[in-house]
């Protein structure tokens, strides 16, 4: 799968993809992972892209023409890339978003700077993401965010297959607590259960625990994640044990 990323600084988008797991994916060939500097495209001598707002206020806007350059390029490059813009009032990404993202033959990213990005890139662009409410000195670090979680989805990427499957939000859960040797440290020791060898009581005590954890952290993601009766009825043992709590 490859990944373009469009911006001004593409020196900041080299190392994080040169290491670990996403640098080895990128030896092997499973993911490829391309920075363009947005001034390439951009006409004149001082290869500008920005300008002043129309209608005042503070800070430089970016251009739209040398992005539709860019994208035009690039889209002829990577066939079938679908584009996206990084900026705060996109949707918000999570792990529903990357599975999405992770069927996709490829991926362009616009990375805004300064005040923002001339209204009319909109047009240009196939989805907006924002990776939570808060604003960023630019768009670089949201598309490498995305491009971590959507890269280590694709197959053979993490090495050992399943090795996705039982994260956090893959299935509207949170994840169980893990734990590795020793069996004891300082004091706290692994629960019985996960030395017993009994893979049935293993996945039923992982189950309680993703449950347990998500309600205790993260109530509203259970009004959406797929239960069945037993989860059910153990969610209610918790909020009636709850609610005994509070009495």
């Amino acid at each position: 799968m490859t990944f373009d990323i469009l911006t001004l600084f593409p020196q900041l988008c080299e190392s994080p993809f040169s290491a670990s797991i996403l640098g080895k994916a990128q030896q092997r060939g499973l993911i490829s992972v391309r920075s363009h500097n947005l001034r390439d495209w951009a006409e004149g001598r001082h290869q500008v892209t920005d300008d002043t707002p129309y209608g005042g206020g503070d800070g430089m806007v970016m251009k739209v023409d040398p992005v539709a350059a860019a994208l035009a390029d690039l889209r002829r490059a990577s066939p079938g890339s679908r584009v996206l813009l990084m900026t705060p009032q996109g949707r918000r990404f999570c792990q529903a978003e990357a599975e999405k993202l992770a069927r996709e033959p490829g991926l362009i990213f616009v990375c805004g700077r300064y005040e923002g990005i001339d209204e009319r890139v909109r047009s240009l662009v196939d989805d907006e993401y924002s990776i939570g409410d808060f604003v960023m000195t630019g768009g670089e670090l949201p598309a490498m965010t995305i491009i971590d979680a959507v890269a280590r989805l694709l197959p053979d990427v993490l090495g050992a297959a399943g090795s996705a499957a039982g994260d956090s939000f893959s299935d509207g859960l949170l994840e169980y607590p893990q734990y590795t040797r020793p069996a004891e440290f300082n004091g706290q020791a692994v629960p019985p259960v996960l030395l017993s060898g009994d893979h049935g009581a293993i996945a039923r005590w992982r189950r309680r625990q993703q449950l347990q954890r998500t309600f205790e952290r993260r109530p509203e993601l259970l009004e959406t994640a797929p239960l069945d009766d037993q989860d059910r009825e153990f969610l209610r043992q918790l909020r009636e044990g709850c609610r005994q709590t509070d009495e």
